[in-house]
């Protein structure tokens, strides 16, 4: 078990301990497992890594991310510089799906909007472009259409889960058509994102409801 003071620093120190990040950049408010993450940084690079580390911390039960992007003159790029080098990102990775992605851009916000698949073709899509140079942040509004239509299993989705490292004795599958909505517990935010990866991988799936709750004793 933890208190608020010793889970606020032990996020304090993993964001420490994370090379890009200067921790005084950063303000950490806790809450029985809430953990507010404030201040401002000079790249998106940097708000995704904040968030990354914190997420892997035990006791983290939910997130809020109040982190603003604010680039340094020299670094920001108009709208239309952006656009080009979204273009020339997709260009260089063939796995992307041009034809089937739109893209706005607006004050160094993105917008990505389409329809693919696979997930993890959304995910390469994002990953494609958060880290270029003026990007403030990214909405991945991608929706999954699989090409293959089987029937989404059950048992094969918590074979799945079983066959990982993440204790899946209090996760609960149930299935709806296409959409896979897991419930129950896990002790870490960290194991949560992992089983949605899992699922994501299920043929056929359209939707994942990751309902998972991080469950944590505090010493209040």
């Amino acid at each position: 078990m933890k208190t608020n003071a010793e889970l606020q620093k032990d996020v304090q120190d993993a964001i420490k301990w994370e090379p890009l990040l200067n921790s005084a950049e950063i303000g950490v408010i806790v809450k029985n497992g809430i953990v507010t993450l404030t201040g401002t940084v000079d790249s998106y690079a940097k708000k995704l890594q904040a968030e990354h580390a914190t997420k892997n911390v035990s006791g983290v039960k939910i997130l809020v991310e109040d982190i603003e992007v604010k680039l340094p003159d020299p670094r920001s790029k108009t709208d239309v510089e952006i656009a080009g080098e979204i273009i020339a990102a997709f260009n260089a990775n063939s796995f992307i799906p041009q034809e089937k992605i739109t893209v706005k851009v607006e004050n160094g916000w993105v917008d990505l909007d389409g329809e693919v698949s696979w997930e993890y073709i959304r995910d390469i899509t994002e990953n494609a472009i958060r880290y270029l140079p003026g990007v403030k942040g990214i909405y991945n509004n991608i929706t999954i259409n699989p090409e293959i239509q089987n029937t989404v299993e059950k048992k094969d989705v918590e074979q799945a889960l079983k066959r990982s490292s993440i204790d899946s004795s209090e996760i609960n599958v149930s299935v709806s058509g296409t959409t896979v909505t897991l419930t129950g517990n896990v002790h870490t935010w960290h194991q949560k994102e992992e089983a949605g990866r899992i699922v994501w991988k299920t043929p056929g799936i359209q939707d994942v409801k990751n309902e998972l709750t991080v469950d944590y004793e505090y010493d209040l």
